[in-house]
């Protein structure tokens, strides 16, 4: 009997694609990752309301990545299979598992009249308000595409028909954006009578799915045992990268964009306010996603700039200036509005407006525990940090005199590594 399991945990985000290969001991559940792997992808195309990507980019930074997988000699080693992607990003795929157009990314706002018809079909507690929420995406699709015979797809639906080779369910946090009631652990059934497509089967994250197909064992070598499970979005899977595991524990990812979850025993929803919960297990996670991040730094600055000025910045020297870092209008947490217009340092001053934007990302962090505070979520006792933003020294220090909890450190930064903590092995001891 083997004393470990090895998982292959997979992050698709808007950049590129990282894979985690896991060993997973089942004496005691310890960890060991044996093996990191990145691609780069270009980043999607983004104009007025509008923001979308090309599956055929997943589709060659997925090939690179298993390319590189496949010398390691690792593939035929991997027992199971798990993924994350970013929540409320959609398309139309036919049954052959091809694409019928561009991928609506999670910050798309086209479907602005479409989320106004949908309003008053929606519970107060639905994740799915707003124009950037799949279940608005999902009805503009169908006005502008061909939806006869059609599959609804989010990115993680994709992902896992790539090492399937059919349509499998989806987990429920991804399905949340499209209206699945995750305390109900139903569909209501106003949206099976509002929308053209035939809504995927929810599943709890962890739960498996189906098996490797037999075009992925062809040619990349798995194994027709080797299992595939339903994965979760990239926020929570960067919550479980980072070890938060208490009531009251919470985690910042610092990434493109803000998101923000703390672990609750009981949900939490506000639409009016861009929050929502996800279920995890017999907790919840609490929390909402922000459109400002670390994308707006490299919007008005090169890396290498970045790189220059950040050690130049003297905090303890605040710039007094007014910054909410948003790249264009519209905001979803903590503040839901879709015309919120970014507010941005007007200086020539490179070192003082890189400064103005770390202190605005820092001040929407802070008015976001905020709200999760004053609406009812548990007291903050730990705060996580996890992405590309925590390298960013006055970020981080910024952080650490201003938020309302203690920092910690994370376990790993790998959203990719993440994503194998759901994965319950108890039934394989």
């Amino acid at each position: 009997m083997n004393t470990y399991f090895t998982a292959l945990g997979i992050d698709l985000g808007t950049s590129g694609i990282r894979l985690s290969v896991v060993r997973k001991y089942l004496c005691d559940q310890a960890d060991d990752i044996i093996a990191n792997i990145a691609c780069a992808m270009p980043m999607p195309i983004k104009q007025a309301n509008q923001s979308e990507q090309a599956t055929e980019h997943w589709q060659q930074a997925l090939n690179t990545c298993l390319t590189e997988l496949e010398q390691t000699g690792l593939i035929g080693d991997i027992d199971g299979i798990i993924a994350d992607a970013t929540s409320s990003t959609l398309l139309l795929m036919d049954a052959a598992g091809h694409a019928l157009c561009p991928a609506l990314m999670y910050d798309d706002k086209r479907a602005t009249t479409q989320s106004e018809q949908l309003a008053p079909l929606l519970s107060a507690r639905s994740g799915a308000q707003g124009a950037t929420s799949s279940l608005a995406k999902a009805l503009w699709l169908a006005e502008h595409y061909n939806a006869t015979d059609a599959h609804l797809a989010h990115q993680i639906d994709w992902l896992n028909y790539q090492f399937i080779g059919t349509f499998s369910a989806t987990d429920e946090n991804n399905l949340l954006k499209l209206g699945y009631d995750s305390i109900e652990q139903r569909w209501p059934e106003t949206l099976k009578q509002r929308l053209p497509f035939k809504l995927p089967t929810a599943v709890a994250a962890g739960s498996p799915i189906g098996y490797v197909g037999q075009p992925m064992q062809i040619h990349w070598g798995f194994r027709a045992d080797c299992q595939v499970f339903a994965g979760t979005t990239d926020s929570i899977a960067a919550f479980l990268a980072a070890g938060a595991d208490d009531i009251g524990d919470a985690v910042s990812a610092l990434g493109s964009t803000l998101a923000i979850k703390l672990l609750s025993d009981q949900p939490l929803f506000d639409a009016k306010q861009g929050i929502y919960s996800h279920k995890l297990g017999d907790k919840w996670l609490v929390g909402g996603a922000s459109n400002v991040g670390g994308a707006v730094l490299l919007h008005h600055f090169s890396l290498d700039r970045i790189k220059q000025l950040v050690p130049l910045i003297d905090i303890n020297q605040p710039t007094g200036l007014d910054c909410y870092p948003l790249i264009r209008a519209g905001e979803r947490f903590p503040i839901a509005d879709a015309q919120l217009a970014p507010i941005i340092p007007d200086t020539d001053n490179d070192l003082i407006r890189l400064q103005a934007l770390i202190e605005g990302l820092v001040k929407v962090e802070v008015l976001a525990y905020q709200k999760l505070n004053e609406l009812g979520a548990p007291k903050v006792k730990r705060i996580f940090a996890v992405g590309g933003g925590h390298h960013n020294q006055a970020w981080s220090d910024l952080r650490a005199q201003h938020l309302p909890a203690k920092l910690a450190p994370a376990f790993s930064q790998s959203a990719a590594y993440g994503v194998t903590r759901l994965i319950n092995l108890g039934d394989k001891t």
